[in-house]
Order: C-alpha cells, then structure tokens, then sequence
C-alpha cells in the first residue's frame, strides 16, 4: 500500500483535478511535511468530511472547510465522485469530477482552504465493486451522463422558471444536488416531497423509486444527478 503524504491547497487541488482526465488521476501534491500516524484518519472519519447519509456501500459526504482552516491527514480507499459547489474563492456551478485510482492505491493528504470563502464539495464515495460500462442500466427515460466510469454515473440538469423534469427512474441510487440559487422541489411516486432552498442542498431517491424535479423560482435552476453503481 502506497501512502503520499503531502499538504495541498484547496484551490490548487480543484484547479488539477479539473484539467485531469477526471476519471482516474490524482490530485498533484506540493509540500512534503510529514504526518502524524497517531492523528490519520480515514476520509469518513475526517470532522469536516461529514457522512450525511449511508446506503449499503455508498456514502455522500457534504465536505466543508472553513477559511484557514486544514483538515486532517485522511485517507482516501474507495471511488469517489466530487460535486464542487465552492473552492474558497467563488461558486464553481457543480463541476464534477471522478478518482477511482483510490480503489487500488491509497491516498493520504490534507486539504486547506486559504479562503475567504466556504470550501465546499458535495462527495458520492462507493466502495462497492466495479460495474461494467452498458448501456441496459440507462435511467428511463433515458438521459446524457456528463461522466460514468464503472461506480457513478453523472447528469446534469437545467430546468427553466416554473419548469417541471420527466418522472424519472434509475438502476442505481441517485444524490440530485442543486449547484445553483433557487427552490427546487424533488418530488416521489408516493406524494412525498423534499424542497432544495440552496446550492449544496441535495436529495436522495432509492433505485427503482420514480421522482420529478420541479422548478419553483423565477429563475433557471441548475442540479447535479449522481448515480452510485451497485
């Protein structure tokens, strides 16, 4: 097992992994201070690399980092796919990007955000096994992934001003994360209905659970839809 021990700014880090082929690379390092074993930790178990939800072996971690602040050592080990909402120095509309590397090879680092704003991602980590890329799996309807490897699939989605999505079902479960202003209402098959107020606000719907996303402010709403493979 391969453990790189480095310290890279939140910046820097985004700016890498976007011009990466994002499917497989890793974010380059600077620096080479060294870690106390005693205080690494896994990526789940770093403080602001929050679990807000657990299914099966999937996990969505809403990563925040304060300005000057540096999270732990942590330790990557599984895919993950990184939904960006903010880097410290502006909104980034929900850029995704994918390292599945971490399957095979271990990463640790730290991440600091030199601000002056919120550093903040919206994470789908999937330590599940590899699916094979086909194309029986498709949501129905169907819809254009922005990104799939064998453990996630991505879309992307504008809904105009009052605009309503097609009822929609997946193979997989799927994180719908609102990546800009307004309210947003992501309804079921069964009348219940979750309301999405901010970017960074997010949903989960359950494989095979139908839903409809509905545009309910004045102005066009962008979302990120996440599949995670199982």
């Amino acid at each position: 097992m391969k453990n790189q021990k480095s310290a890279i700014s939140a910046g820097l880090m985004l700016v890498l992994m976007c011009v990466s082929a994002g499917l497989s690379g890793q974010p380059a390092a600077t620096g080479n201070e060294g870690f106390d074993p005693v205080r690494t930790v896994n990526i789940v178990d770093e403080p602001r690399h929050r679990t807000v939800l657990r299914d099966g072996n999937l996990r969505l971690l809403d990563v925040q980092i304060n300005p000057g602040d540096t999270t732990l050592p942590h330790t990557h080990d599984a895919a993950i796919l990184y939904t960006f909402i903010s880097n410290g120095e502006g909104t980034l509309n929900g850029r995704v990007s994918s390292v599945t590397s971490y399957v095979t090879e271990q990463y640790t680092h730290r991440v600091n955000n030199a601000g002056p704003g919120l550093f903040r991602i919206i994470a789908l980590a999937n330590y599940g096994e590899a699916i094979a890329l086909v194309a029986t799996d498709l949501p129905v309807p169907a819809m254009t992934a922005q990104l799939e490897n064998e453990w996630f699939r991505s879309y992307r989605l504008e809904l105009a001003p009052g605009e309503s999505s097609a009822r929609t079902t997946h193979t997989y479960p799927v994180a719908i994360v609102q990546v800009s202003e307004g309210l947003v209402h992501v309804s079921r098959a069964d009348g219940i209905t979750q309301e999405l107020k901010a970017m960074g606000d997010w949903a989960w719907r359950e494989a095979g659970i139908g839903y409809q996303i509905h545009n309910r402010s004045d102005a066009t709403v962008s979302l990120v839809i996440n599949e995670g493979k199982r």
